[in-house]
């Protein structure tokens, strides 16, 4: 099959699924074109004569227009490239702007499917701000099919958008043969003393990420024991988060270090994960932290709890009880089997739920139903 995907170029977690559902797709012998403005980080390192391919979504500057329109633009890279590779299926990861691209680019040609894949954001912050609620609803009803990377999206979007469209959940997967655990002291040693506790947080940095509240329960951890914070990502949020740490006196143990493309590696080393966000749809950090066999701490939020299991694999606490969370990250810490228990409970959670071998195989099963209902 000829498939054409639609997602952002970012290190957000809509952009990591698209790009390694893509690779995976391609791996399995199908034809696999990325459209976008930029190609997505992941994709770096991959591709050939047997793909997959980018595609770059071009620009245009005219006076007339006061900003720029990327649904257009994409749409038309998207029509050239079904014109051009026959492709089949479209795949697009968000509501808006790539579902209502590639529904444009359906009507266009007359010659594509389009399958949505909804992440999160796209249904519960910009999909419902009034200014996009028609188009994001348009795009939902429109598509050929509609998955969701969770059970708890899936029941946001019907709520939002008071639709009782079918909606297939699919969840997010993990490489688990790349996100396992480092046992090389030398590679630790980079970033912390064998005697600390190396603490880590992964996000785009967006205030739904609440990457202060981060800052906030490692300045109690590490007032008890010894501990590093490293922050990986960048984001509008990570200059309120570095002079916090400024200010309460953290700044010498913790380390910002932007978008890391390694971050495998840094998982791998690390002895705990956390994620405060006030909304996940899935949480694709927490789960390739588990995959590492590395407990997590998280706010109980949206999706998270179909993939963090209190008392398993990690703590849950409420949303801004930086206590809390704090006082579960000291008990993980402190204790040793616990800590250990927990890593290889994720791990298994992880190979048993969350295996590509697993996942991928619904996401083309549902391309062949998509495709066959034309």
């Amino acid at each position: 099959m000829k498939i054409a995907v639609l997602c952002h170029a970012s290190a957000g977690g809509s952009g990591v699924v698209a790009t390694e559902l893509g690779l995976e797709v391609a791996a399995a012998g199908h034809e696999v074109h990325f459209v976008g403005a930029a190609q997505p980080f992941r994709l770096s390192g991959y591709g050939g004569m047997h793909g997959p391919y980018f595609h770059q979504v071009g620009g245009f500057a005219y006076a007339l227009f006061d900003q720029p329109y990327p649904e257009l633009a994409a749409a038309n890279t998207l029509t050239e490239v079904i014109l051009e590779h026959g492709v089949e299926l479209t795949h697009a990861h968000y509501a808006i702007p790539h579902a209502s691209a590639g529904l444009h680019a359906r009507s266009i040609t007359g010659k594509t499917r389009v399958m949505t894949t909804l992440h999160g954001t796209d249904v519960t912050l910009v999909g419902a701000e009034p200014a996009f609620r028609h188009t994001t609803g348009h795009a939902i009803e429109r598509s050929d099919h509609v998955t969701a990377v969770s059970q708890f999206l899936a029941d946001q979007t019907r709520e939002v958008f008071g639709t009782e469209r079918e909606i297939e959940v699919i969840y997010n997967f993990v490489d688990s043969e790349r996100f396992t655990r480092i046992t090389d002291a030398g590679v630790r040693a980079r970033f912390a003393h064998p005697d600390e506790a190396l603490i880590v947080h992964v996000s785009n940095f967006r205030p739904v990420k609440r990457v202060q509240d981060v800052v906030e329960v490692f300045a109690r951890v590490s007032s008890e024991i010894p501990a590093r914070l490293l922050m990986v990502g960048d984001g509008p949020e990570r200059s309120r988060a570095f002079d916090l740490a400024r200010d309460l006196g953290v700044i010498g143990r913790t380390q910002f270090l932007g978008s890391f493309p390694d971050v495998q590696t840094i998982l791998g080393i690390s002895d705990l994960f956390l994620l405060p966000s006030s909304n996940e749809s899935f949480g694709l950090a927490a789960l390739e932290a588990m995959s590492c066999e590395v407990p997590v701490v998280a706010a109980r939020a949206g999706g998270v709890p179909e993939v963090v299991e209190d008392g398993v694999t990690g703590f849950l606490a409420p949303v801004g009880d930086v206590d809390a969370m704090a006082e579960a990250a000291l008990r993980v810490l402190r204790d040793r089997d616990l800590y250990l228990q927990m890593g290889r409970a994720g791990r298994q959670v992880a190979l048993s739920r969350f295996h590509p071998s697993l996942i991928v195989p619904q996401y083309l099963g549902a391309y062949e139903r998509t495709a066959r209902s034309g």
